[in-house]
């Protein structure tokens, strides 16, 4: 028999952004895109704050459209399906490649508290291959302190965290995206991260003109205001995909009792946390054939959805 904690497993209605909040083809002004984000933000809260039964899935999710979204700023071309490749198709222990190294670093993003070390930036840095040394990082750490204490809006902290690492090293946008959300979740003082400005940061919040026009980087005029409507955007995207996955996650949960393999409940809890499973996975109690039994199984009570597009090498998730 599968048990899982009936306090997340208890499905609820995800929050939604409200409809004002997504004024599209609008300009709005710079203290209506701060309203907006907070009426965002504020949607946003309760479920980063909550210990949904998939919110593992939905951070790890939120990850790897940032990491897609990071490969066009690092000059590469690897989209969704390549990184879920690079990094779930590796052997344990082994090197994902550039473009998976960066997919891992907002991997870790949601994972642990928002806190800065320069022992965690460095890690991080190198992921993302721009090996800073120590004292820069050391100074980020202090600034980032500096910002959780100001009581400055979470947005604007935010846009300040990006503009301070822009500033320090020009070649720098991608850490201080990654740096943009930990700071807003600093400042909100969420318990974890959720990947939110990347994926936008070549979107319609960061264009000079409605419908085009150069992409506003960070210290550049125009950017609070910016990461402010991104972050609208972000929130409302984020409150979608929980609807999502919060469906497929009550489907996943009611369909366990009928699943007899052993194992199966560890498998269960793996699609529950994660953005991907693999096919073939084995566990101490589940053979890789018994568990390419089992996503059969789940895809025909259609629990489960099949990720790759392939018929061998299969991953499958929420």
């Amino acid at each position: 028999m599968i048990r899982l904690d009936p306090a997340t497993a208890t499905p609820t209605a995800p929050p939604t952004v409200p409809a004002w909040a997504l004024v599209p083809g609008s300009t709005p002004s710079d203290a209506e895109a701060a309203f907006q984000a907070g009426a965002a933000l504020g949607a946003l809260d309760s479920l980063a704050r909550a210990q949904a039964s998939w919110a593992g899935a939905w951070r790890q999710r939120l990850a790897l459209r940032c990491g897609a979204a990071s490969m066009r700023l690092a000059g590469r071309s690897e989209d969704e399906a390549a990184l879920r490749d690079a990094w779930y198709l590796r052997q344990a222990g082994t090197d994902p490649g550039p473009a998976g190294a960066i997919f891992g670093a907002w991997r870790q993003l949601v994972l642990v508290p928002p806190a800065a070390s320069a022992d965690r930036l460095e890690k991080v840095v190198d992921q993302m291959g721009l090996h800073w040394n120590g004292a820069p990082l050391a100074e980020l750490c202090t600034e980032i302190e500096k910002l959780a204490r100001s009581g400055r809006p979470a947005p604007f902290a935010a846009a300040a965290i990006a503009t301070h690492v822009v500033a320090m090293r020009s070649d720098s946008e991608l850490l201080a995206w990654w740096l943009a959300d930990l700071v807003l979740a600093q400042n909100l003082r969420w318990p974890r991260p959720l990947p939110l400005l990347m994926a936008h940061a070549f979107g319609s919040a960061f264009r000079s003109e409605p419908g085009g026009g150069k992409r506003i980087r960070p210290r550049e005029k125009g950017f609070e205001r910016a990461v402010c409507l991104a972050l609208a955007q972000a929130a409302a995207d984020a409150c979608r995909l929980a609807a999502e996955l919060s469906r497929r996650a009550e489907r996943l949960i009611a369909v366990a009792p009928k699943l007899r393999a052993k194992g199966a409940g560890d498998v269960i809890q793996r699609l529950l946390d994660d953005d991907a499973v693999l096919g073939s996975l084995s566990t101490k109690n589940l053979s890789r054939f018994a568990a390419r039994r089992l996503f059969d199984r789940l895809q025909q009570l259609d629990a489960v959805r099949e990720l790759s597009g392939r018929t061998t090498f299969r991953l499958f998730g929420l």
